[in-house]
């Protein structure tokens, strides 16, 4: 893992007292450092949430006691000490909220074999309304959408295929979150010939975003967010979990009273998932130019334990990092200022993770027991010289690639600073303090600059593969840079991120068929079975009776929706699944045409 001198790392040298949008001083930093275990919110929070719990985050086998906690306006707090299903900490729940500007002290013991004492102290935000209207929506292409007559329930964009997948590239499907264009929105899995595999349609006014296989519970599961996205530019909502059989079997809410953001979802081995937060706050921002009474949306990133819903760490970029850094210009019309913008967060291996802020054009490396920066890369102050083609700009998806280099989406675009969007690995050296461009990933076959967005995740084999947001285009690179695969959706649909993953799913409910009589004692049926992989052929069976039915006919699966012709002069007719080995692996209700 990169480390810089310590004179680097926070910037915050000689500081010893809060201020708005400033690093956190240095003298809290070490009080933290100094703490058996982390406690949030943490030292520089300036805005925390009325509502907030007080987690105290440990190793395995951490108690907490004698914890005493008091608002500089409100008092001494009572609360519950509610214990994290890891055995890693516990949170303190006040039962009566906090009141806004005040500052809350803690105190309190907490260890695994013998405690010792723990502090933190934080500001109270004064929470701000904004619009809650949604997104206008765009019109897109009403040809580019998916139609079935077993499940015409189901209608998600279309995808089309540009440049099918050539020699080298990864196995596996495609997991889209499409919305705004034409069709339904919802979490959509494709195969590599754009075929549908499986769609999950969204109630009005819900979209989906960050879908993809990750591993819960040991197994592997569908995950998403899931939720509205306003016209302040970001999303309320929750992130859920599906398994193998597409049953929700778990839901992760943001705590602290806040809503799940779009863009954040990661899971963790241990049952805790990284989520984030924007929050919309009274701020003054004078010192850079603005209103004394101004509203300014904060963001933040929080691991919560899946089981008991509780808060395990928090951080906020207001008070880590400095509202001077924003490149975003200071908001009119009445929204806030969205200064910071986070939009994605990885963990690295030295107790740190990497976020990435796009409106200031860097990334962070935070330490996760202080929250203060340890180093930036890109912006106004960063700790590395960018060499040739290493400058980024409203990056997304900034992910470790090693112990030396980074991965991220450049979007380059709102305003535009480059000519298109590109897939950037930059090599970073602690020693010489520079980073310089390793590879550059850009599609040759048309112009692509999406002003919001977008995703780079790397595959087996070296490969990569980037996901335009903004625009509905997805693409594969080799290693070279080569075009291994090329797609897009339809015509104004957006999808904030891309991935692909080997994934075997046998829903728990039947397959479907819609079944139409021809002359001459002939059927046409349509079948289809939403989200299974297994199914090799199909098998149509006809008798006078449901309970005794009889094969008329047997063919191979030929996309979501197979059409197949029989003879059948009985009136029932039902649809039997077969996997490889034919067995049968699922069956539809018996039908009367």
């Amino acid at each position: 893992m990169l480390v810089l001198a310590a004179a680097s790392v926070s910037g915050c040298a000689g500081k010893s007292a809060y201020h708005p949008g400033s690093s956190v001083p240095e003298a809290d930093v070490l009080a933290a450092a100094a703490d058996v275990a982390t406690v949030s919110p943490l030292p520089g929070t300036v805005d925390a949430s009325p509502q907030t719990q007080i987690s105290f985050l440990g190793r395995r086998g951490t108690r907490v006691s004698t914890v005493r906690v008091v608002g500089s306006l409100s008092g001494v707090h009572d609360g519950v000490l509610r214990a994290y299903s890891t055995r890693t900490g516990a949170s303190f729940v006040p039962y009566e909220p906090f009141r806004a500007g005040e500052r809350v002290s803690v105190t309190a013991r907490v260890g695994a074999r013998t405690t010792r004492p723990a502090a933190t102290s934080f500001e109270i935000a004064d929470p701000a309304a904004v619009t809650e209207a949604e997104f206008p929506h765009e019109a897109g292409d009403p040809q580019a959408v998916q139609h079935y007559s077993s499940a015409p329930a189901l209608s998600p964009t279309r995808v089309t295929v540009k440049t099918r997948a050539q020699r080298g590239a990864s196995p596996g499907d495609f997991f889209l979150s499409p919305y705004q264009g034409e069709g339904s929105p919802g979490p959509m899995i494709v195969d590599r010939g754009g075929a549908l595999v499986w769609f999950h349609p969204l109630p009005a006014g819900q979209e989906a975003t960050n879908f993809g296989v990750q591993n819960y519970r040991g197994r592997p599961a569908l995950v998403w967010w899931q939720g509205r996205i306003i016209e302040a530019g970001f999303g309320q909502g929750q992130d859920v979990i599906y398994d193998s059989s597409y049953r929700q079997i778990a839901t992760v809410r943001a705590g602290n009273g806040y809503a799940a953001d779009l863009h954040v979802v990661w899971l963790e081995p241990q049952g805790t998932a990284w989520i984030d937060a924007f929050a919309p706050v009274q701020e003054d921002l004078r010192s850079v130019g603005g209103a004394s009474h101004a509203i300014v949306t904060d963001s933040i990133v929080q691991e919560v334990d899946i089981a008991t819903g509780l808060v395990m760490w928090e951080w906020h970029a207001l008070g880590h990092l400095p509202l001077a850094e924003s490149q975003s210009a200071l908001a009119t019309h009445g929204y806030p200022w969205d200064y910071a913008h986070v939009n994605s967060v990885d963990q690295g291996p030295d107790g740190d993770i990497l976020i990435s802020a796009r409106g200031t054009w860097a990334l962070y490396d935070v330490d996760i027991h202080s929250g203060a920066v340890r180093w930036r890369l890109g912006g106004s102050r960063s700790s590395f010289k960018l060499g040739p083609g290493a400058t980024f700009y409203w990056q997304h998806d900034a992910r470790f690639q090693g112990h030396d280099r980074i991965s991220l989406f450049d979007n380059g675009s709102e305003p535009p600073k480059e000519k298109q969007s590109r897939g950037v690995v930059l090599s970073l050296s602690s020693k010489t303090r520079s980073a310089s461009l390793a590879s550059q990933l850009v599609n040759p076959s048309r112009t692509l600059l999406s002003n919001s967005q977008g995703s780079m995740a790397g595959l087996e084999g070296g490969n990569w593969l980037l996901g335009y947001g903004r625009l509905p285009d997805f693409t594969e690179f080799g290693p070279d840079g080569r075009v291994l695969f090329d797609a897009t959706l339809g015509r104004g649909v957006q999808d904030f991120s891309v991935s692909l993953s080997r994934w075997q799913g046998r829903p728990g409910t039947q397959p479907s068929v819609s079944v139409r009589r021809l002359p001459r004692e002939r059927v046409q049926v349509h079948v289809s079975w939403n989200g299974a992989t297994e199914v090799s052929t199909w098998r149509v069976l006809s008798g006078r009776v449901p309970q005794r039915l009889a094969a008329v006919a047997t063919v191979p699966r030929s996309g979501f929706e197979t059409v197949i012709l029989a003879r059948a002069s009985e009136p029932y007719l039902a649809v039997q699944a077969l996997d490889r080995s034919g067995a049968v692996i699922g069956a539809s209700a018996a039908v009367r045409p």
